[in-house]
């Protein structure tokens, strides 16, 4: 079956007018790296996304050893490098060295290629730096949950705890650095569960015991809870199916004018745009710390400067693949003379212009590419790419649930490739081909 789901595959890529791909490498239980690929193509005059191939790498996971992987599968079913143009990775060395990366390999063989850095790998690195005394409460906080998770007893404990005071979770979470939404629900629990934690600790010697009755504390712990939330919602609103570049850069844009807006309204008290805060404030009837305040302030103008680091605005001459329908008063750089009537003929028709407000981006210049080939071509070679590997991310998860302690000579590429693929395989084909086994 998953033989015929390849060859399905494959058979469409080949049709497709384009493909982009995002890889990854992880290792499993065995301690064996797998290079995991997803695929982007369009079929049926639909954007669709496949998990390609997920081959083990028997040694180096080396830019030269992931180039090699992914090209003797490129050539060995005989696919185009000229219709690759997007790969989107991590941004490890392996991947965008300027001498031996991947990317660089790649682009010599498929001159249109993109690059893309994923953006939710972006956003983590953008959100690492704080000031110290915020970065002091987080470690603490991670240390109190490490204290009373780690240990067996204390966490059954801690549960009884939970359930006799009534509260509507029982245990904490743990933190974990390598998955990107963690952090915000650990420290929302946390909070959330404040109150029994510090019954807890009353008959403990835990040295941060009595952060739990620090207003202070209490405050920049419920500003973190609140922060990261909203950064794991930003986190989730870059996932998602034929995800483009500009809807990223929509979200990272509205993200950065929003920390903006919330410092200018710290500067004159005003918190409400973090609930827990706001709430704990107004419980306790107390105003917010100087400190604290200056501290968020801080942290709100790092953020959005890092942000703005990461993610660099769009060039402006791409604004009409974003909308095709605007008044050109000027020369677009990129588009020859040819384009530009084209693209002044297709923003004059009133039918196109009703379908485009009702058709996703990317399905609209597919809609159009017979008419409008060389606009249509240059649209879809910048929207194809991938924006993020969270694809790559998911898959790894389905690899750790089939490759597990009790199975781990399995090969997992077939079986990965039944349990993330989109496409069915033809079952009635493969049962004629199979010989039938007469009665005795």
């Amino acid at each position: 079956m998953a033989q015929d789901v390849l060859k399905q595959l494959v058979t469409r890529i080949k049709a497709s007018r384009f493909y982009a791909l995002q890889i990854d490498e992880s290792t499993d239980i065995t301690a064996m790296a797998n290079l995991l690929a997803f695929v982007r193509y369009d079929y049926n005059g639909e954007i669709h996304e496949d998990v390609l191939f997920c081959k083990p790498l028997q040694t180096n996971t080396t830019g030269e050893a992931v180039f090699e992987t992914i090209n003797e599968f490129i050539a060995s079913h005989e696919m185009e490098w000229a219709k690759r143009v997007g790969l989107s990775t991590d941004g490890a060395r392996a991947m965008v060295g300027r001498l031996t990366g991947v990317v660089k390999r790649v682009k010599d063989v498929a001159p249109l290629l993109t690059a893309v850095h994923c953006s939710i790998h972006r956003e983590a690195l953008a959100t690492k730096t704080m000031p110290a005394n915020l970065k002091t409460v987080l470690d603490e906080a991670v240390r109190t949950v490490n204290f009373i998770k780690s240990r067996p007893l204390q966490s059954r404990l801690f549960g009884i705890l939970c359930a006799e005071m009534g509260s509507e979770h029982r245990q904490l979470l743990l933190h974990t650095e390598v998955r990107w939404l963690s952090r915000g629900k650990v420290l929302t629990r946390l909070y959330e569960l404040r109150d029994e934690v510090r019954v807890f600790f009353v008959d403990t010697s835990f040295e941060l015991a009595d952060r739990f009755c620090d207003f202070e504390w209490l405050c920049t712990l419920a500003y973190l809870a609140d922060m990261f939330g909203h950064l794991n919602g930003l986190n989730l609103s870059l996932q998602g199916k034929a995800v483009t570049v500009f809807q990223v850069q929509n979200k990272i844009e509205a993200t950065i004018q929003k920390f903006e807006l919330w410092d200018k309204r710290m500067a004159q008290d005003n918190c409400e745009a973090f609930e827990s805060l706001f709430e704990f404030l107004h419980s306790e009837e107390k105003m917010m710390p100087s400190a604290v305040a200056n501290a968020i302030r801080a942290h709100l103008q790092a953020l959005g400067r890092q942000l703005r680091k990461y993610f660099p605005a769009l060039d402006s001459h791409h604004n009409w693949i974003q909308n095709p329908f605007v008044t050109l008063g000027q020369d677009i750089a990129g588009l020859t003379s040819r384009e530009r009537d084209s693209l002044v003929e297709l923003s004059c028709d009133s039918s196109l212009k009703l379908i485009f407000t009702q058709m996703h981006l990317v399905h609209f210049w597919m809609h159009v590419y017979a008419e409008y080939m060389d606009l249509g071509s240059k649209a879809l070679r910048f929207l194809m790419p991938f924006t993020t590997t969270y694809l790559c991310e998911t898959g790894f998860s389905s690899l750790v649930a089939l490759k597990t302690k009790y199975r781990n000579r399995l090969d997992v590429g077939s079986d990965l490739r039944l349990k993330l693929t989109t496409i069915q395989p033809d079952i009635g084909t493969l049962a004629a081909a199979m010989q039938h086994h007469p009665s005795h």
